[in-house]
């Protein structure tokens, strides 16, 4: 099912004010890891996207989905934008939904944590919970034959075919790292929705083609990285371009648990299990050259994350 078409007259108050809140979005710091990784003549960078409206890398596509459905007359407040969330992605929505004073409905599995949970009833999204044996993939069933059955009351947001997901990075991601470190040589990124990869690739490959692009996924489908996916056992995204990346990488949960630990003690970072798996990742492509800038993603931090966090006792 595509997004919705249906259009309203744009609302020029509404449009100024979610332009207001491009200020709150991007323009993240990147952190030089140096202690957890050291090699000479490679420099391994990691971008901390937490450090924006809503906590988490997922605010970027969600503002350019809000912002661009605002401008074709698509949102307004008589309208609820829909759609299905693992957690991030519906933290965004209902955090830029409560300033517009738009309404929003997630389709969120079960078993997303408590953390989630309470964060988007605080934000007063409406969730609608779904089987917590099927995942997102089970989510986004459910928000079509919602969009379906009733399409005056719903935006279909669909953030997983959605192109104004991955061109949030195209025109953000990519180009604020590229101004930052010039010389960037590798790119190493988790797929999800796939929009960070895709659009920060596809980038970053056209400002410098020598650049090489390395997905990740995690190693089996019963894994415990949050927002990513097995692509070969779950439903592929439509924005997403198996032809973006170079290679393709697979990293486990018990390492990615591991090295938030490490991350912690050696960087002071604390780090979600889907950020730490990014690094791990890179630490891997890093080790493997001879010399080169590598930059990967820390799409958030571990305050949504209290339960792994108590269980490897990082403080």
């Amino acid at each position: 099912m595509s997004v919705t078409t249906a259009t309203t007259a744009v609302d020029p108050l509404l449009l100024q004010s979610v332009k207001q809140l491009s200020g709150q979005i991007g323009r993240t710091p990147l952190h030089a890891v140096t202690r957890l990784f050291s090699k000479p003549g490679v420099h391994l960078y990691a971008k901390k996207e937490w450090e924006q409206l809503s906590g988490s890398v997922k605010a970027r596509a969600a503002y350019n989905i809000f912002r661009q459905a605002i401008e074709n007359g698509q949102l307004t407040p008589d309208i609820s934008l829909l759609d299905a969330t693992s957690g991030n992605t519906g933290i965004a929505y209902a955090k830029i939904g409560s300033l517009l004073n738009i309404p929003v409905t997630l389709c969120l599995p079960e078993n997303a944590s408590k953390e989630r949970k309470e964060i988007l009833t605080a934000l007063g999204a409406n969730i609608i919970y779904t089987s917590p044996f099927e995942g997102t993939d089970g989510a986004q069933a459910v928000a079509r034959e919602l969009a379906a059955a009733d399409p005056s009351k719903y935006f279909y947001a669909d953030q997983y075919r959605n192109n104004n997901n991955w061109k949030a990075h195209y025109h953000t991601t990519a180009p604020e790292i590229k101004e930052a470190l010039p010389g960037i040589t590798h790119f190493v990124a988790a797929l999800g929705t796939t929009g960070t990869f895709t659009g920060t690739g596809r980038r970053l490959k056209e400002l410098d083609p020598s650049i090489r692009l390395i997905s990740l996924q995690p190693d089996n489908p019963l894994h415990g990285l949050e927002g990513w996916k097995h692509l070969e056992t779950a439903l592929v995204p439509g924005i997403y371009d198996a032809s973006v990346a170079d290679e393709n990488h697979t990293v486990g949960t018990e390492e990615a648990w591991q090295l938030m630990k490490d991350a912690w003690k050696y960087e002071g970072l604390r780090l979600s299990p889907s950020s730490a798996a990014n690094l791990a990742g890179a630490i891997r492509v890093a080790e493997e050259i001879e010399s080169g800038i590598v930059v990967t993603i820390l799409p958030d931090n571990a305050d949504k994350y209290s339960e792994v966090v108590s269980k490897l006792n990082i403080i």
